[in-house]
């Protein structure tokens, strides 16, 4: 199926979600346009906002006119992806463009927070579409595991380079630095969250 055929049937899916209850996400993975919800934990939000936060104080140093934002899809017809990343570096003009989308080619920079659910999809799928994109820098947090990686140089579907740390370190993603001493791990299943 081609790309313009996938992108009408998630936008389909896209109203259609807006008239259901609770919260939504529609992307367009290898096997085409997928309807999900969402079930974001106040710890998996908390962690976007701290790197958002961070990084928005960073920017108008290093990049001028861009913005981390959590929220907008990006896509990239040519390779038939359409992607929700938990945070993405991009200019603010792109917030203010027509339609759904921002194309993929204005990220710098996507992170994704690890879900309990479905890590494998940003381990996985994500982890060679980001780089086949073009984005320059993915970092991934995982919660279960305390753990952090940065990839960088993107070459194909695969990133030439990556950067493990804990949660703690200093992390650091291109120009910028993400402090993670105030990231919280995911409770074990069976164990309160403290």
């Amino acid at each position: 199926m081609d790309y313009a055929k996938m992108r009408a049937i998630a936008e389909e899916l896209g109203a259609y979600a807006e008239q259901l209850e609770g919260s939504w996400s529609v992307e367009i993975g290898p096997s085409g346009p997928i309807l999900a919800m969402m079930y974001p934990s106040k710890r998996h939000e908390g962690t976007v906002r701290r790197i958002r936060n961070q990084l928005n104080e960073q920017l108008p140093g290093t990049h001028p006119g861009y913005t981390c934002e959590n929220g907008p899809e990006i896509e990239h017809p040519s390779i038939g992806r359409m992607r929700r990343p938990d945070a993405v570096v991009i200019p603010e003009s792109a917030l203010d463009e027509e339609g759904l989308a921002v194309d993929a080619t204005q990220v710098i920079a996507a992170v994704e927070i690890v879900s309990p659910s479905n890590p494998e999809n940003d381990y996985g799928a994500k982890l060679s579409e980001y780089p086949a994109m073009g984005i320059d820098h993915y970092m991934i947090v995982d919660p279960r595991t305390g753990t952090i990686e940065v990839h960088t140089e993107p070459c194909g579907n695969r990133y030439q380079r990556k950067e493990p740390y804990i949660f703690g370190d200093q992390v650091a993603l291109g120009p910028w630095t993400v402090d993670t001493s105030a990231f919280r791990r995911y409770a074990k299943p069976g164990q309160a969250a403290g």
